[in-house]
């Protein structure tokens, strides 16, 4: 597995090796111990989560808040989306800042988004299917989220907005300055 860091320390792309013939192709998408040894991020994974989504689905800007913090291993099973991650950590020296990339089934790439971290994505092609462990149950007590737009963050979805399809919840997000942030 090759990783690859990014400018928000601790976010990582993973690119696994994939072993390809005129059968198809296989390849290992989560080995504990090969993370570990390629990155010390060594916390079990305990919950599957997936998600099916139409083009232009804009989900997030979602992170748990102590005492459940979630880090997170996104991947796409089915086309691509643009998956954002943003750094709220208050002490880190690239707090407020936020990465994007293309997750997609033909790429494999996937985005190891540790703990301090909000997370969203935008569906980019038809239909896409995202799959990603998290390293913390579910806890609704701990919910925490940011408005998707927020000028202070300056996030570019790659989608035009004024297509977007996002929930009611979402679209009620509070802005950077007003959301509980335990980080």
């Amino acid at each position: 597995m090759n990783v690859i860091t990014t400018p928000l320390e601790g976010l990582l792309i993973l690119e696994p090796k994939v072993h390809a013939d005129d059968r198809g192709y296989f390849f290992e998408s989560y080995n504990m111990q090969v993370l570990a040894n390629a990155s010390g991020y060594d916390t079990p994974f305990v919950q599957d989560n997936q998600a099916r989504s139409v083009k232009n689905v804009l989900r997030g800007l979602h992170y748990q808040n102590h005492p459940t913090p979630q880090a997170k291993l996104i991947r796409v099973l089915e086309g691509a989306i643009w998956d954002v991650a943003v750094d709220i950590r208050k002490n880190s020296p690239t707090y407020k800042q936020w990465f994007g990339l293309e997750l997609s089934a033909e790429n494999k790439r996937q985005l190891l988004i540790p703990h301090g971290f909000a997370h969203g994505y935008a569906v980019l092609t038809e239909t896409s299917e995202v799959f990603y462990k998290c390293d913390n149950f579910y806890n609704k007590s701990a919910e925490g989220g940011i408005f998707y737009s927020d000028p202070e963050i300056g996030v570019e979805w790659k989608i035009n907005l004024s297509d977007a399809i996002i929930s009611g919840k979402d679209q009620n997000q509070p802005l950077f300055k007003e959301a509980v942030n335990s980080f």
